[in-house]
């Protein structure tokens, strides 16, 4: 893990540990970054899940519904 200084908005920061329960700074910026990354990555992800090309098995298949009981 690399080990970098950076200034950051000490009031965001509070803010940030507060609404996520982070105990630490480190951890605070750690899971923005996780959580950045994942919000810009589904975009991409709804897209390749649309342009997937399904087989005619596939779109008929049966569908397994749960038992009454």
């Amino acid at each position: 893990m690399a080990i970098t200084s950076i200034d950051i908005d000490a009031e965001q920061l509070r803010r940030a540990k507060a609404l996520t329960g982070a105990a630490s700074n480190r951890e605070a910026v750690d899971l923005a970054l996780r959580t950045l990354v994942a919000v810009r990555s589904q975009p991409a992800a709804v897209e390749r899940i649309i342009a997937r090309a399904f087989t005619d098995e596939q779109i008929d298949a049966p569908i397994d519904s749960p038992s009454a009981e």
